[in-house]
């Protein structure tokens, strides 16, 4: 069986965790090795590293969702509590580029599948979603890609 580099990492940070008794890394860690689990059970096969770090970065939205709800609820201990959470899991996640980076490589890409307009961003956002996985998030990806397509 061969194990992926992150989801060793994880594994390894896990008994870290409880060693130490962070049971906020610990509790985050468990989550999302069971978020991954049933990704691969319902995908039948395993996870590659960056199949992994979507899983991660859904995670890391929900967690952003989470935090503006609480925040127009006014609940600052679940706030608190969701931020904590976040911390550690973007601790997993490769560095995010800046909208100006995301826009250089869309625009390779673009030039690359030879589109034109917004009707071609059917062309363009399989193979930069491909290349970015991780890096940035899905929304800002397609955000750039409209702009630079209909410019």
């Amino acid at each position: 069986m061969v194990e992926t580099n992150l989801k060793q990492k994880l594994s390894d940070d896990l008994k870290q965790a409880m060693r130490s008794g962070d049971t906020v890394k610990r509790n985050v860690i468990r989550m999302l090795m069971a978020d991954i689990n049933n990704a691969e059970i319902a995908r039948q096969k395993k996870l590659e590293d960056g199949d992994i770090l979507g899983v991660i970065s859904k995670e890391v939205r929900q967690h952003h969702e989470s935090i503006e709800a609480f925040k127009q609820g006014k609940r600052q201990d679940l706030v608190d509590k969701e931020e904590a959470e976040l911390a550690v899991l973007e601790g997993y996640l490769p560095q995010q580029l800046s909208r100006e980076e995301v826009a250089a490589v869309a625009r390779k890409v673009i030039a690359e599948v030879g589109a034109e307009g917004p009707r071609d961003k059917g062309k363009v956002m399989p193979v930069l979603m491909a290349q970015l996985k991780g890096q940035a998030d899905g929304r800002e990806i397609n955000e750039v890609v409209s702009e630079l397509l209909s410019s």
